[in-house]
């Protein structure tokens, strides 16, 4: 139960209006968590908040917020701190991925990639950091991908490999102030993210592929993330940083297949 002594903790969660974003956002606040829902598309983001069934004194945000631009994360934390005092969880969700092979990236979208998937995590600890210092505690939990371990489009895969390499970075330099810093590699996951620049039969061909190479034999769900991502942003979780789950029914274990 939350008291004046007890106040209630506070969720950013980043590319909050996607599916898997409002997966997230409805567990952490089923969870008891205030939250902030920070998306590009700011208007997406307060609908979600709109339709969350809320507990009694349970506050929400919604914050339009690009990644990629380093004044905006700036803006973005400022904000949350005026309006809640605190931030205890950070979901690093956001993500961009311009696909293309080795042989015809182009360095625009590629720096793009980087700014948002990898820089944009980094700048918003950074900057949330301070508040973690102060509380004696936080969390976490940067969204990877289990093509971090199998390979795919070279300039996403860079990306989350990287992430993986920022999470066990930072759990180290964080984990003074009792913050502890985790990863999840979702598998493949029916999304209009996932979906965008591919045409339906290309999307089928890649599920039938990633349900033969994944031992539970389904792809995964945003629920089975955020039910993950619930884990890890509790209590429960208290000694358990710089890990990268897999939360993929095995797939880790199989080559990437397009």
């Amino acid at each position: 139960m939350t008291t004046a002594l007890q106040p209630r903790r506070v969720a950013l969660v980043t590319g909050a209006a996607g599916e898997l974003g409002r997966a997230i956002c409805r567990r952490l606040v089923r969870d008891g968590l205030d939250l902030v829902a920070a998306d590009l598309d700011l208007d997406a983001s307060q609908t979600l908040l709109d339709s969350l069934e809320l507990a009694t004194g349970q506050r929400t945000l919604a914050v339009r917020a690009d990644l990629g631009d380093e004044a905006s994360i700036s803006a973005l934390v400022a904000t949350v701190g005026a309006a809640f005092g605190r931030i205890d969880v950070v979901v690093n969700n956001a993500a961009v991925n311009h696909r293309s092979s080795i042989y015809d990236f182009d360095p625009a979208q590629w720096d793009h990639m980087m700014a948002v998937n990898l820089r944009g995590p980094a700048l918003l600890c950074q900057k949330v950091a301070p508040y973690w210092k102060a509380q004696g505690n936080g969390r976490v939990i940067n969204m990877v991908s289990r093509c971090w371990v199998a390979g795919g489009p070279p300039a996403y895969v860079a990306c989350k490999a990287g992430l993986v390499g920022l999470t066990r970075s930072m759990a180290r330099e964080l984990a003074p102030h009792n913050v502890t810093v985790n990863a999840i590699a979702p598998g493949l996951l029916p999304s209009a993210f996932t979906l965008d620049g591919r045409d339906a039969e290309s999307f089928q061909r890649m599920a039938h592929g990633s349900i033969n190479n994944t031992p539970l034999k389904r792809l995964a769900t945003p629920e089975d993330i955020a039910g993950t991502t619930s884990y890890l942003a509790s209590t429960d979780a208290a000694f358990v940083t710089a890990e990268v789950i897999h939360v993929c029914g095995g797939s880790q274990l199989a080559p990437f297949g397009n």
